[in-house]
């Protein structure tokens, strides 16, 4: 019998914590392994993993060796099926997302991606470019909220491009609307204006939730945010560009609507363009960020930069109801593919959100969260985050690393 997943419902999220500021556990001899591993499992989850194409097939085997361990001690049992998606699945049946991949996803507990895309498909047709799939795994899976945490290891603070007083210590949880806005708005396409010249255009839609259209509501999202921030430290920042697009100032109208059921979160607001330029200014005024599709997409990328390497992070994307989507913010890195060279902790960390917010697992995310920060402090580093005095290995080493920290800990602590 598989256990359900009601942790998927956005109303019963549970309380999203920094990702990264945990205790590394305490050590006890391998033993615990071998009594978790003899007892019988009492929970059976069913995980469809997503390789996809660069370093995806890499670092998702480092996850899934790290999400098999961590299971088995807390007595959880997984079965996982891979699929094909993205550039390799257009190199085997013609389409970037097969209909048999999408079934294999719905029906599973959770969904973990490695990467998508490629050089070698950059000039396919836009219904034949791996990032379609994606789109289209999302709309499928119906989640439209996109959680990406930044967080500032102390461990790391020096790989940060800004100064250290500026990138020490900033936590910020960037929430960005996934399914609507100018990536999915219509009318799109190609045409020609009055005079004959060729155009491309894209329309930025959004509507309350009462509409139609449930994939353009900000109502939902918003109430994501509020209650992401009510239980981090009660500080929403909405970002949009209101002084000029009028679907901006429609998010500004609603946003301030639901903020009278949260009058326990502070809430700002601020333009985009300056939210972009606050981010590398002073970015430990932010909390919770939340914006729409457009806007998050480029902010997140941002922040994650903040933290010193987007190999490091990872993002958990949610619906109402069904299996979340988790996957690190990183691409496909096709340039060290198969080298052995990527950094597969964003990955990790990425299975870490998956038990906690796909499955409700917190023991067992926090085995993965300590393992993380118990391998850097051992000073292990893959060549993104590297640094003088610290040991340089490859990503089949560093998820070596992680494993025996897994194994070394004692039960994990709620």
């Amino acid at each position: 019998m598989i256990a359900s997943a009601s942790s998927m419902q956005i109303n019963a999220l549970h309380p999203i914590k920094p990702m990264f500021l945990l205790k590394p556990a305490s050590l006890r001899p391998s033993r615990i392994r071998c009594a978790a591993a003899t007892s019988k499992p009492s929970k059976r989850y069913s995980i469809t993993l997503l390789p996809g194409d660069g370093i995806g097939p890499e670092v998702i085997s480092v996850a899934k060796n790290v999400l098999k361990l961590a299971g088995s001690l807390e007595g959880i049992e997984f079965n996982f099926q891979e699929m094909p998606m993205g550039g390799s699945a257009l190199d085997l049946v013609g389409v970037p997302l097969p209909d048999e991949t999408l079934l294999a996803a719905k029906k599973s507990d959770a969904v973990l991606l490695g990467a998508i895309g490629g050089y070698k498909w950059d000039k396919n047709e836009k219904h034949l470019k791996p990032e379609t799939g994606l789109l289209q795994l999302r709309e499928g899976l119906e989640v439209f909220a996109n959680l990406r945490p930044a967080t500032v290891l102390p461990q790391l603070v020096d790989a940060s491009t800004l100064k250290k007083e500026v990138a020490e210590g900033v936590d910020v949880m960037v929430v960005r609307e996934l399914t609507g806005g100018i990536y999915f708005g219509k009318p799109r396409g190609f045409g020609t204006n009055e005079d004959g010249e060729e155009i491309g255009f894209n329309t930025e839609v959004y509507a309350t939730y009462e509409a139609v259209d449930h994939d353009i509501w900000v109502d939902r999202i918003a109430r994501v945010a509020f209650e992401t921030a009510r239980k981090r430290h009660g500080k929403l920042c909405s970002v949009d560009k209101a002084n000029v697009l009028e679907a901006s100032m429609f998010w500004r109208k609603r946003v301030i609507a639901i903020a009278a059921e949260y009058p326990d979160v502070e809430l700002s607001h601020m333009y985009v363009d300056n939210a972009a330029m606050q981010l590398v200014r002073n970015p430990k005024q932010f909390d919770t960020i939340v914006t729409n599709n457009i806007f998050g997409d480029i902010l997140s990328d941002e922040a994650s930069m903040i933290t010193g390497s987007i190999g490091m992070l990872p993002s958990a994307s949610l619906g109402s109801s069904g299996p979340g989507l988790f996957e690190p913010i990183h691409g496909s890195a096709p340039d060290i593919a198969n080298q052995d060279k990527a950094n597969p902790l964003a990955t990790v960390l990425s299975a870490a959100m998956l038990l906690k917010y796909g499955l409700g697992e917190e023991n067992a995310a926090k085995r993965i969260e300590n393992a993380v920060l118990d391998t850097l402090n051992k000073g292990f580093r893959t060549g993104d985050i590297y640094s003088a005095g610290n040991k340089l290995v490859g990503c089949k080493e560093m998820g070596e690393e992680v494993l025996k920290s897994v194994d070394s800990q004692v039960a994990a602590a709620v």
